[in-house]
């Protein structure tokens, strides 16, 4: 909803000093402490004999008590209850960040993941304990290996990046095999930030193409780049403009003729679940953001996934341990004298695909076609609402999601960031700014399935309503936001000189 209220920063009203949930000036736990203050009336549970500092070396216990908060109880539970309630949250309303994906997170897959099978599930009981688990992850790695056109999957991966090491590093092994890993990668100018990283971290030196004047890689550069000392190719479709590259089958088959391997970071897979298979397209290995394209809850630290999913020429690298399955039992397989061996603890984030798993078989083939219809359709039609309001600097036909930019606010002083800031004011989390690169000042927004028809003019509207307080109004977008917790934050000193100690008032020495 658009505020029509008053600033309330500077709101004369003697209130707002005592409304808990505007205050801007919130407490830290160490503010609130009072000394002698505690949440707990329990007794020691060990006796002087036995108290821990005459059980533990003098040289581990700390020469002074840690200094800690004070609090009672109820404090604690107010304290982050009102912090809470400060965050933005897919549950209160939509998150148009491009590229990241934020949809709506059924709720059954969260029923399904606390079955008390899954839960009290350890990873160290024995196999013939976790048929149950292990028997969902191979039929997931089945469902993965149908929607990408690709045989080989490993659930192993904890997020994308990991994925996409993952599948570097299985490209590498199987050249090695060969005799000649190769010195150089190449990585489209479009390219997610951890590409690049990706290919340095598997000890390549990335070779950067550029983008067209259509948004996206061209056989030509392609052909011109790709030599015999060269891995492969690190690509992104729909890449990071939302645009899908049309020449992709035969920039595979240069990559393929010269004798490298064509890796496609699956990012923007909910924009082509069954509809087109990678696999068919000759990209050779990929991995799917789960904590994306199939709902698990995303951000806030993980847990994320990110499966990789391979063709048979380099099924023997998969990392370790895999999902096997012989006499009708399952077991986690470590013997792959090939494999690129174990990138982390364990098989997987299991609990992310419980999740992954409710979602795919709660929709079914036709639910998934489905919502990749209504994620490219949504997409558009933002696009079709905001195309006279921001400039769209590339006018290929887009996906599931759309970038624009400031190039027609610049000139009333409003930048991409103002915009941004502003948008936090009429109550939305603000899309993804300044990325991808190719694109100055970029705004880039990824609407989801999720959305109602009546959630996109909203947000279209609020847009539009932005777009206009920039040419009459521009100062307000430079205060913004003025209804957050919190103003803008001078975010070049926050980063070179950084606050990191909260005052603390403890009980005095």
């Amino acid at each position: 909803m658009i505020p029509t209220s008053s600033d309330l920063n500077s709101t004369q009203d003697p209130a707002m000093a005592y409304n808990i949930r505007l205050k801007p000036d919130m407490p830290t736990l160490f503010e609130q402490s009072v000394a002698g203050r505690r949440g707990d009336s329990l007794r020691p549970l060990w006796t002087q004999a036995r108290a821990p500092e005459s059980m533990i070396p003098a040289h581990y216990l700390r020469p002074q008590p840690c200094l800690l908060p004070e609090l009672s109880e109820p404090e604690v539970v107010r304290h982050y209850t009102r912090l809470s309630a400060l965050n933005y949250a897919i549950d209160l309303g939509m998150y148009p960040l491009g590229s990241c994906t934020m949809k709506y997170n059924p709720k059954i897959n969260e029923v399904v993941a606390r079955m008390p099978g899954f839960v009290a599930l350890h990873p160290y009981e024995p196999a013939a304990l976790q048929q149950g688990a292990l028997a969902l992850m191979a039929n997931l790695q089945d469902y993965l290996a149908e929607m990408t056109g690709l045989s080989a999957v490993t659930l192993h991966p904890s997020a994308g990046a990991q994925g996409e090491l993952c599948g570097i590093l299985m490209i590498r092994r199987a050249l090695e095999k060969r005799g000649n890993a190769r010195h150089k990668m190449i990585v489209p100018d479009s390219a997610h930030g951890t590409n690049p990283a990706t290919a340095s971290l598997a000890g390549y030196t990335t070779v950067k193409v550029d983008t067209n004047a259509q948004g996206m890689v061209s056989v030509e550069s392609i052909a011109q780049l790709m030599d015999e000392d060269t891995a492969g190719l690190m690509m992104t479709c729909p890449n990071t403009l939302g645009i899908f590259e049309k020449d992709i089958q035969q920039i595979c088959k240069i990559v393929h003729d010269r004798g490298g391997f064509v890796y496609m970071d699956g990012a923007n897979m909910n924009a082509l679940c069954g509809v087109a298979r990678p696999g068919d397209f000759g990209v050779d290995v990929m991995h799917i953001n789960l904590h994306k394209t199939f709902s698990q809850p995303h951000g806030g630290g993980g847990p994320g996934a990110g499966p990789v999913c391979a063709n048979e020429t380099l099924r023997p690298y998969l990392p370790v341990p895999v999902v096997v399955q012989d006499n009708g039992m399952y077991s986690l397989c470590y013997n792959k004298p090939d494999s690129i061996g174990q990138l982390r603890a364990f098989s997987c984030s299991f609990m992310v695909m419980v999740r992954a798993y409710a979602y795919i078989r709660s929709l079914g083939p036709d639910g998934i076609l489905m919502n990749t219809h209504m994620a490219v359709l949504n997409a558009r039609y933002l696009r079709h609402l905001l195309k006279d309001t921001f400039y769209i600097p590339y006018q290929t036909e887009t996906l599931h999601e759309t970038v624009f930019n400031d190039k027609w606010q610049k000139p009333y002083d409003v930048s991409t960031l103002d915009i941004a800031k502003r948008l936090i004011d009429y109550g939305y989390h603000p899309p993804t700014v300044y990325f991808p690169l190719v694109v100055q000042g970029a705004l880039m927004i990824e609407p989801t399935e999720s959305e109602t028809k009546e959630s996109l003019e909203r947000f279209a509207e609020v847009l539009k309503q932005i777009a206009k307080e920039a040419q009459t109004q521009p100062k307000r977008l430079k205060d913004a936001p003025v209804f957050a917790p919190r103003r803008r934050f001078d975010e070049a000193s926050a980063a070179r000189k950084p606050i990191l100690r909260a005052k603390r008032n403890l009980a005095p020495e």
